[in-house]
């Protein structure tokens, strides 16, 4: 979804050679001093600089290289890592596990889900400012060209490169799952508008790339990402046998995690740095106090802050799940591929993997009851909302399983308006007006 804009990928990578090549300008100044003091010689010196025609920017190309092949990686990972900490922060508004807590109300249209196609804070801001669209395109446009140029290579130029491939082509698969599954409809590199399904099955040949080049690499962890990918993917189009026989592959206790620190904003534990840091957010009231059988659920864990969020008019409860900035986000899991199982393979089977989830060590809950077996898928949802909570999973649940809005639709907004009934976000203006290939 490369977009001819100023938010597109391609532009913040031109701004980022322009301010090399200012920094190669400044350097070049600093040489003119230098020259200034060389002695009888140095007006003669500086002349002959002067004439010299410096470029005003560097050319993608020069850094688009093999030596630079673990950074670009690795940057594109990070890329997605961001996205995906705004993601799970915006969806989480929008399903009703968190309530927007400032003032800003640009920001309102998450919590109240009514986006709007001309909104630019969904569109076009950065993943650290809760944007989604651009922080997921540039994800997936920055790990598929680092998987393009990756084969362009060989492995004598690039060491472990069918790992690096792994990992882009997995990654560029969950930012597309991340796009299909928030957005009515998506778009590749100005192609036509992709439905959810069509988007999907994109992902899906992202995945079985990273699956090819994991396995030949014996990259197990990577293999087992892209295999929950694809088992999360599949099972969003409704190919339960194809979910069920993947997510089979993934051992209960793996887990591929984003990683965060304190280098940057845009590097920090998102949810942490929005709720318990910024009091930006807040724990929605379903989840404040959740209960199995009575007892506290030890997956779900909120307290109350001791305040208001910054707006003044909710009270903050923080989460406790992640711990602090620096806390990783699970990006694909062992426990989602359980999941994933049981809800393909529906009861019978699907209860004793639920079981065998609820009995592991740190949860220790009883096994599901009667009424709970009875009315099955219900129960698999409400596991996947407690397992996965705060993990970007709960707002395509909603849209895909017309799961109930709380907030029903029509109530009243306490900061103004009424609660909408939307389950997906239009595809942005700013997409669509620069795209020549949607009408």
């Amino acid at each position: 979804m490369r977009m001819r804009t100023r938010f597109s990928a391609s532009a913040t990578r031109r701004q980022a050679v322009a301010a090399t090549g200012a920094s190669a300008r400044r350097s070049f100044v600093g040489l003119l001093a230098v020259a200034a003091v060389l002695g009888a010689s140095a007006c003669d010196t500086v002349d002959r600089l002067l004439t010299v025609s410096t470029p005003s920017r560097l050319g993608e190309s020069n850094f688009l290289v093999p030596q630079n092949a673990a950074l670009i990686s690795s940057s594109a990972v990070a890329d997605f890592e961001c996205a995906q900490g705004g993601y799970i922060v915006a969806s989480g508004l929008a399903a009703g596990e968190l309530v927007e807590g400032t003032q800003t109300a640009a920001r309102w249209s998450y919590d109240r889900r009514d986006i709007e196609p001309n909104q630019a804070q969904y569109a076009s801001a950065g993943c650290a400012a809760i944007g989604v669209y651009t922080p997921l395109n540039t994800a997936r446009f920055t790990n598929d060209q680092a998987v393009r140029l990756l084969e362009g290579w060989s492995d004598a130029e690039v060491p472990d490169r069918q790992r690096l491939i792994a990992t882009n082509a997995a990654m560029a698969g969950h930012s597309l799952v991340l796009l299909a599954e928030g957005f009515c409809e998506c778009v590749i590199d100005l192609g036509p508008a992709l439905t959810t399904a069509q988007a999907l099955d994109s992902a899906i040949v992202r995945f079985d790339k990273a699956i090819a080049a994991a396995t030949s690499a014996n990259a197990t962890d990577v293999l087992n990402l892209a295999r929950v990918g694809k088992a999360r993917a599949q099972l969003g189009k409704g190919d339960l046998a194809g979910a069920a026989a993947t997510a089979a592959q993934v051992p209960q206790d793996f887990a591929f995690n984003a990683t965060h620190d304190l280098n940057a904003g845009t590097r920090n534990n998102r949810i942490f740095a929005q709720n318990n840091q910024g009091f930006a957010v807040t724990v929605a009231p379903a989840y404040r106090a959740m209960t199995v059988g009575g007892n506290p659920d030890p997956r779900v864990r909120a307290v109350d802050g001791g305040r208001n969020t910054t707006d003044q008019i909710n009270r903050l409860w923080t989460q406790q799940k992640y711990g602090s900035l620096t806390a990783p986000t699970p990006i694909a899991t062992g426990i989602e591929a359980r999941l994933i199982q049981a809800e393909a393979l529906g009861a019978g089977q699907g209860v004793a993997i639920i079981n065998a989830l609820r009995a592991r060590t740190g949860v220790a809950l009883p096994p599901l009851s009667a009424s709970e077996e009875a009315s099955f898928i219900a129960t698999v949802m409400e596991e996947r909302n407690r397992e996965l909570w705060l993990q970007g999973t709960r707002w395509f649940d909603m849209n895909r399983r017309s799961l109930a809005q709380e907030p029903a639709a029509g109530a009243s907004y306490s900061k103004g308006g009424i609660y909408g009934n939307q389950r997906c976000w239009p595809l942005p203006d700013v997409e669509r007006f620069a795209n020549p290939n949607i009408p």
